[in-house]
């Protein structure tokens, strides 16, 4: 069996394969890089793209796969869902969800307030039929500490009547 030795042109070729694989894939990650100018103006330089908060008008170079968004109204939708990263859907169903939630809670406040209004206005009509019979003269009991009864002097009755009226002002207004 004969040797054949490798000759120039073989190894010419063996090298040049190799050449253009090196310069194709030197080439694809080429392709891959970002660059933008950050809030400081720095030129920064990746193989990720830009954070959200950099503007489309910073952005300098980016890869040929990544496309630049197009004028109009379906591409600004595209646009906002690739820059923001919200799909235009799913931020309806949020935005139903606490609109719906707010309406909620704004009923619970409202069943609160007519809960306190009601309970204002019952506090109201109690201290003014106390009233009502602590200035009609008739004779007033109350159970002492003891648990005894105990008819109120006019002095107490004075008194009385005074603690009553400012129950009734902070209720009846």
């Amino acid at each position: 069996m004969k040797y054949n030795a490798p000759t120039f042109a073989s190894i010419g070729r063996f090298g040049l394969l190799v050449l253009i694989l090196a310069v194709g894939a030197g080439a694809a990650t080429a392709q891959s890089i970002w660059k933008w100018r950050d809030k400081d103006g720095r030129v920064q330089v990746s193989d990720r793209p830009p954070p959200m908060e950099v503007p489309e008008k910073d952005i300098l170079q980016r890869p040929h796969a990544a496309r630049a968004p197009m004028p109009g109204p379906a591409a600004s939708e595209a646009a906002s869902t690739a820059v923001s990263g919200v799909d235009p859907a799913l931020e309806a169903k949020r935005n139903k969800a606490q609109t719906e939630q707010a309406a909620a809670e704004k009923a619970k406040q409202a069943a609160e307030k007519a809960k306190r209004d009601q309970a204002r206005a019952e506090t109201c009509q109690r201290a003014r039929n106390q009233l009502a019979a602590l200035e009609g003269g008739q004779r007033i009991g109350r159970m002492n500490d003891k648990g005894e009864r105990e008819i109120l002097d006019d002095q107490g009755r004075a008194a009385e009547i005074a603690r009553t009226r400012q129950v009734a002002d902070a209720n009846c207004n």
